[in-house]
């Protein structure tokens, strides 16, 4: 089944890559990914879908949280979860243009760019919803598109916010011994 992660990590290079090594090492495959700054720019969150078990999207959890970078990270409900996703998708137009508007418009996606031979829309939605406006697309001529990942928040007040680290972050390390870099606050 499809399981959403919501994880809160440190804002600094390299933290894409430890997780997804995580995910890797393990032998997780990650359906999506979706990564932004929050509102505290310290920190970013990821939204990650992958199709799994409970018994090992829990394993998953429990081996993000053993990262430093990770500050919090939670299994979202399916039942209580807002998600979306965005596409871009640049098709030909040639003689059908306002039949591939109106089709569009059923679709609420908006039209970004007009040229003479192309439309390229923006859509959003959950993932059924883009792969149907593909898939009506398709007999136009699809150039060229691109998805982002998914994100999703947790409906409701439940939150998963984090407003200060769980470890003391040093500004600089120094000496041969660095093994106090992080401490818990």
């Amino acid at each position: 089944m499809e399981q959403v992660l919501s994880i809160v990590v440190r804002n600094q290079p390299g933290v894409l890559m430890r997780v997804a090594g995580m995910f890797s090492r393990r032998g997780y495959n990650i359906d999506s990914l979706a990564v932004g700054i929050t509102q505290n720019p310290e920190f970013s969150r990821m939204t990650v879908t992958m199709q799994a078990n409970d018994t090992t999207v829990d394993q998953v959890c429990k081996q993000l949280a053993k990262l430093v970078e990770v500050e919090a990270v939670k299994i979202l409900p399916p039942n209580n979860t807002s998600q979306r996703s965005m596409a871009l998708i640049k098709v030909q137009t040639s003689d059908k243009r306002l039949e591939i508007l109106r089709v569009a418009d059923v679709f609420r996606a908006h039209a970004i760019d007009v040229s003479g031979e192309s439309l390229t829309f923006l859509i959003t939605g959950d993932i059924s919803k883009l792969r149907a406006f593909e898939e009506v697309m398709k007999p136009y001529g699809i150039m060229e598109m691109v998805q982002t990942g998914a994100v999703a928040l947790e409906r409701g007040e439940e939150t998963l916010t984090v407003t200060k680290s769980r470890y003391k972050w040093p500004e600089r390390v120094t000496g041969k011994n660095n093994s106090d870099q992080c401490k818990l606050i």
